[in-house]
């Protein structure tokens, strides 16, 4: 049986370039949606990108998986020629599986990250994740093969947490020895392996990476802790990065970089629509992702409920239908409105 090689995306775009121009051609840093296990899929980075989002991520996708598994590569991994720029997002322990996996998505990217800040334990037991930042040699390695072998040819970046703060010159350390072999950019989740996502991000651990690295050419990103487009501004101006990631804030709200504190109803249209022109979401996820932005609408409790009721896509588009206005593409307003649109008769 032969197998069928996709040809490769048309329309590329160069993420570095975008994260080291958007503060002099937009007055701000580049707009990032990070990476989130199973929402960052085709239909959510789509609506990010109607909103301001520069730069979005693939959720992580496991090397040896994705190399051995067909049914990995269907399940977790869809594009099209408007799905640009995207990150991919990679954890691996190793440089061979690094690299297949490389060969086998270079073509459908415009980068890869290497996931070195995943708190998990089960990932930690594997030695991905943030167990990479403890064991910076081999996280060097890899930064280093892919880079002798793609050049700038290919995007890399690497995302880490810090180490405990007795030890800040060790995160300093590693970020200046991934410079050193080539790395795009570097992103900087500003907690600790331990610490909750409740506690408050470290903005000083990352300004202290963005001064240390003043020597090098490459950019710094922040993550943590942004929810509103004012947090971008904040972050950005304390530490000097060129670069802001969102992910539980954007997961919430898409259109939080586009300047809106609460979730635009817009969002909600344009994600059913994307969700079933490009197709490839279980409808629990489809499900999840209105939950989550119904939430921070402030949706009633009763609504949520009888939301998370449905059982399916028809079951969720008709009960969406008898209390909202619902646009559909081509209609007047679609995608456009702010307010919750509840029908008259739904009050």
């Amino acid at each position: 049986m032969s197998i069928k090689v996709l040809p490769p995306k048309c329309n590329r775009t160069d993420p570095l370039e975008i994260i080291r121009t958007r503060q002099r051609t937009h007055g701000r840093p580049a707009t990032i949606a990070g990476p989130m296990v199973r929402y960052s899929k085709l239909s959510f980075r789509q609506i990010c990108r109607d909103y301001n989002v520069d730069i979005v991520y693939t959720p992580m996708m496991l090397a040896r998986e994705y190399v051995r598994n067909s049914q990995a590569r269907i399940s977790d991994f869809s594009t099209n020629d408007l799905d640009t720029p995207t990150i991919i997002q990679v954890g691996t322990n190793n440089v061979t599986d690094l690299l297949r996996f490389i060969e086998m998505v270079a073509p459908y990217v415009d980068g890869v990250g290497i996931n070195c800040g995943c708190p998990i334990k089960e990932q930690l037991r594997e030695e991905i994740g943030c167990a990479l930042i403890y064991n910076e040699t081999l996280l060097v390695e890899m930064v280093k093969a892919v880079k002798d072998k793609y050049g700038d040819t290919l995007r890399l970046e690497t995302k880490i947490r810090i180490h405990e703060h007795t030890r800040p010159e060790r995160t300093l350390k590693m970020c200046q020895d991934l410079c050193e072999v080539g790395v795009d950019w570097i992103t900087v989740h500003g907690r600790l392996r331990t610490t909750r996502s409740s506690e408050p991000v470290d903005l000083d651990a990352i300004k202290y990476i963005v001064d240390g690295l003043k020597g090098y050419d490459v950019p710094v990103v922040a993550n943590g802790d942004c929810f509103t487009v004012a947090d971008m501004g904040r972050i950005a101006d304390y530490t000097g990065v060129q670069g802001v990631m969102s992910a539980r804030g954007i997961l919430s709200n898409p259109g939080l970089f586009d300047g809106y504190d609460i979730c635009p109803w817009g969002c909600v249209e344009k994600f059913i629509n994307y969700c079933m022109e490009f197709g490839g979401l279980p409808f629990q996820l489809i499900q999840h992702h209105i939950f989550c932005m119904f939430e921070n609408m402030r949706v009633s409790k009763d609504d949520i409920r009888q939301l998370m009721s449905t059982r399916n896509m028809f079951e969720l588009i008709d009960w969406i239908d008898s209390r909202f206005d619902l646009k559909r593409p081509g209609d007047k307003e679609f995608g456009t409105r702010e307010a919750i649109p509840y029908l008259e008769s739904s009050k």
